[in-house]
């Protein structure tokens, strides 16, 4: 009988972020496509033993904890030990991880030490007997289904890809997984940066995507520039929606040209052809076009309406679910007045 691992950290409040409970969702169904499958868990990080009360009434046999102040700071020593650990008290066979920056860039090198193999950007499973699962290449743009026979398997879930789980909040064996850590420095956190525009407009847990392309800081159809007008209104909207912000390549490259630009768009909010690949719920185009940019960044956007002047740009043609004809000021400056 083999052992699934659902591999999971908490937040800097001690608390289980969505896609924690995502990666849950996605270890019931691994256990259930093995037959007869046991399903445990493994929490790191601050409060990791009161955080496995949230994962009550899913199963789980049993919840292996690493906690301290070693661990509720994020570093590669203390993290890749503390999986070692958890992975070597479980005896897992099959660990589903979640795919955040944390776990993701340990999961290689503790596969490594364990002998065992990890594929990472998992979106779901695939057809068949056995556990099989989607996975993506190549940024994102090569979907292709992998099974494996050696094990350990290490399989790390992109966030957004299943539904999170919510349970009746069962208790659940809990025990504390001594880790032996090397000896280095501890991390100390000296402060934080921002971005220099000092907007917030990153936000993954959105439920809306705004994605602002360059004809928004272009001449328009009175001759003039109105880049200081479609600011407002782009930080209009972002507020009034609790919206992230998105843009395409040729907007976040504008600013190394010397003309006009969205002050608080940056290099970040790129989407497209850096592989990042949003997973809100709705997206809007607006005042961009191209099929590559949004073929490839767009594919996890349920639902996909864009704004534009031309019904036959490469966006309009079968990439948008709704698409608007008509100028993305008015549009923008109507929709902020509904909202």
């Amino acid at each position: 009988m083999e052992k699934v691992l659902l591999l999971i950290h908490t937040d800097n409040e001690g608390n289980l972020h969505k896609s924690m409970l995502e990666t849950l969702t996605a270890s019931i169904e691994a256990a259930g496509r093995l037959g007869d499958a046991s399903l445990v868990a493994g929490v790191i990080g601050a409060g990791a033993e009161t955080a496995s009360g949230q994962l009550g009434g899913a199963g789980i046999k049993k919840v292996y904890t690493v906690s301290g102040d070693e661990f509720s700071v994020s570093r590669y020593s203390s993290d890749s030990a503390a999986v070692e650990a958890i992975c070597r008290a479980a005896e897992a066979d099959i660990v589903m991880a979640a795919g955040s920056s944390r776990l993701n860039r340990v999961l290689s090198g503790v596969a490594f030490r364990l002998d065992g193999r990890v594929d990472t950007h998992v979106t779901g499973f695939g057809d068949g007997e056995g556990l099989t699962v989607n996975r993506w290449f190549y940024r994102q743009r090569i979907i292709a289904s992998v099974k494996r026979t050696e094990r350990p398997w290490f399989i790390s879930i992109d966030p957004g890809s299943f539904e999170p789980w919510s349970g009746s909040g069962e208790a659940v064996e809990t025990c504390e997984v001594e880790v032996s850590l090397p000896d280095v420095p501890a991390v100390e956190v000296v402060g934080e940066k921002t971005p220099t525009s000092g907007e917030q407009t990153i936000k993954p847990d959105a439920e809306i995507l705004l994605v602002a392309g360059a004809g928004w800081t272009k001449i328009q159809r009175d001759g003039a520039l109105h880049a200081g007008e479609a600011e407002e209104l782009i930080r209009d909207f972002l507020g009034k929606a609790q919206a992230s912000l998105g843009g395409s390549k040729s907007m976040v490259d504008q600013a190394s040209e010397g003309e006009a630009v969205i002050s608080f768009m940056t290099h970040l909010n790129q989407i497209g052809q850096t592989g990042s690949t949003p997973r809100h719920r709705k997206g809007l185009a607006t005042c961009c076009h191209g099929e590559e940019p949004h073929a490839v960044g767009w594919r996890f956007i349920n639902e996909r309406r864009a704004i534009n002047l031309d019904p036959n740009c490469g966006w309009a043609q079968g990439k948008a679910d709704v698409l608007y004809i008509s100028d993305s000021f008015k549009v923008l400056k109507k929709v902020n007045e509904l909202l």
